[in-house]
């Protein structure tokens, strides 16, 4: 649905697009800081353990799950949030599925260290984080989109999905190029099941000190 007169300029989606710059740099620093503290930190349950060994493959579960979501909302967005508002798929039950399944891949790697805290922490400080940047989004395209995109704000829930509002909608025009810079966005959660192995495996042999243990 699109509102003729509020279609934006140039100016408008150069806007948007920082916006958008600024969430991936949002999970990138957070997905740093927090791989950098952890390189000390130790989960009570050893590796090789059952519960250790259950939490690391959930965590694989959620990361794969929330690069299909990604990808899922890449489609039915496919460049046209600055020019409309996109009802349909996931958009129909949350108004941020990219920051939802960022979190859900987020909590996956955290997971990787074989701790529910690790699946806690980083969801809790993956979705505050991009909380700030939804809330700033927000007030930019209820400037630029009016009306209806506030009657969206009113029906569809900001993070957490309502399934019962779940329309199929249209994707509109595909953007391979969109879907692909998505897909390789995506695939950056996936260095986090290695580099967490070679943690594990410093801190048994001793390379790395552990100075903390999360539960």
């Amino acid at each position: 649905m699109v509102d003729e007169t509020k279609i934006p300029t140039d100016n408008q989606i150069e806007g948007l697009g920082g916006y958008q710059y600024m969430r991936r740099i949002v999970l990138a620093v957070l997905i740093v800081v927090l791989f950098a503290a952890l390189l000390f930190g130790q989960s009570t349950f050893p590796p090789e353990t059952p519960v250790h060994e259950t939490i690391e493959m959930f965590g694989v579960l959620l990361i794969f799950l929330g690069i299909v979501g990604r990808l899922w909302s890449t489609l039915y967005i496919g460049g046209r949030k600055s020019s409309e508002v996109v009802t349909g798929g996931p958009y129909s039950i949350t108004r941020n599925p990219l920051y939802l399944f960022s979190t859900v891949a987020a909590a996956g790697v955290g997971a990787q260290i074989g701790s529910f805290s690790g699946i806690i922490l980083f969801a809790v400080l993956c979705a505050g984080a991009f909380h700030i940047v939804i809330l700033r989004e927000e007030r930019y395209l209820k400037e630029v989109l009016g009306a209806p995109y506030k009657a969206y704000l009113a029906r569809v829930p900001r993070f957490f999905p309502k399934l019962s509002l779940y329309q199929e909608g249209d994707t509109g025009s595909f953007k391979p190029r969109l879907l692909l810079n998505t897909l390789l966005d995506g695939l950056a959660f996936l260095v986090a099941l290695p580099a967490f192995e070679l943690i594990d495996g410093a801190q048994q042999s001793g390379v790395l000190p552990v100075w903390f243990t999360l539960p």
